[in-house]
């Protein structure tokens, strides 16, 4: 790699993702913030889609995309960490972006870092906001830091590209809009496989029925629920209405339930349409992972309690009175119907 000239970079990338040859939702809300960045910068928004097939590209572009570049690979057939890094790498040495971003994902956390160690520039996870410094047209990286209590804006004045992955759910997908148009661009990459890397099986999480990520409906528990056995009736709950299970930082170290399902700044960012809070006091942590869900539901005997200043609808109430009750309604509800 020829030595940085920070001027010969142009563009914001984004680096979406694809699951089984169909474009990922997280790909849509890269691009919202991307176009965002690119419009401020004047310049021009591509897409960078790694794997072997992608069907669709192009709704990338109805999505804001100006350009996608599909880097097209059987090497990238599975996730795998160097394949993804190397054909990442190749295509910013050739496309030379100014801007690098990619969700806070498995791939992006993965990816990422090894891409920035690689071409010698700095990177920023987990940021929370992204902007453009207006004087001197650099990317500026929000991310909370010292437990959340501090929010922390970086910039990477003398590198490039500026990296930075963000939290997937933390913004809305880019809306489609049929008339846009773009150029779409397969590039063929050889050699990419590791010998020390070989793709064996893909293994769901037993104990997720419903990724929270990808639910529209989620309950969450907190430590109100007391103890293991009390937090079985968010389990249940959860079962009635087909939702995802999630839960606050207490009750992950507890052990009540584990960490995949922790919500908030040390957990996932989630955005469903219903949100169920049972015994969650509020904590501005954990309210960083779900205050942008769209109907949010909160259920505690504490009237004073912060979850009930972003809640939509609360209960004031023991959730051990509420929750089986709810549940009672619900199963008629679905027994009538």
């Amino acid at each position: 790699m020829r030595p940085v000239n920070i001027h010969d970079y142009r563009g914001v990338m984004v680096l979406g993702e694809q699951r089984n040859g169909t474009v990922h939702r997280v790909t849509f809300e890269l691009l919202n913030r991307g176009r965002t960045l690119a419009d401020k910068l004047g310049v021009e928004l591509s897409c960078a889609i790694l794997g072997d097939r992608v069907d669709d590209l192009g709704e990338v572009i109805r999505r804001g995309a100006d350009r996608v570049y599909h880097v097209s690979s059987p090497d990238l057939a599975q996730f795998l960490p160097w394949p993804y890094t190397r054909a990442l790498v190749q295509l910013i040495e050739e496309v030379r972006p100014e801007v690098v971003i990619a969700a806070a994902t498995t791939t992006g956390r993965t990816v990422m870092p090894l891409a920035a160690a690689r071409l010698k520039t700095g990177l920023t996870a987990d940021c929370t906001i992204l902007d453009i410094d207006p004087a001197e047209k650099i990317l500026l990286q929000t991310r909370p830091a010292i437990g959340g209590n501090v929010m922390a804006t970086i910039k990477t004045p003398f590198t490039r590209p500026q990296m930075a992955t963000v939290r997937p759910r933390s913004t809305r997908p880019a809306a489609r809009d049929e008339s846009r148009t773009g150029i779409i661009e397969v590039r063929n990459y050889s050699n990419l496989a590791s010998l020390g890397e070989i793709f064996l099986e893909y293994m769901a999480d037993p104990t997720q029925e419903v990724n929270i990520q990808d639910a529209d409906i989620i309950v969450s528990g907190g430590k109100g629920l007391k103890n293991r056995e009390g937090f079985k009736l968010v389990l249940e709950l959860a079962r009635v209405l087909g939702a995802g299970v999630g839960a606050s930082r207490d009750v992950v170290e507890l052990g009540w339930i584990g960490y995949p399902h922790q919500i908030g700044l040390s957990g996932k960012t989630v955005s469903p349409k219903l949100y169920i809070a049972v015994g969650i006091s509020g904590k501005v942590q954990h309210l960083a992972g779900m205050q942008t869900s769209e109907i949010i539901v909160a259920i505690n005997k504490d009237p004073d309690a912060q979850i009930f200043q972003v809640a939509d609808f609360g209960i004031v109430g023991d959730a051990f009175e509420v929750v089986p009750e709810l549940i009672n309604q619900l199963k008629k509800i679905k027994a009538e119907a």
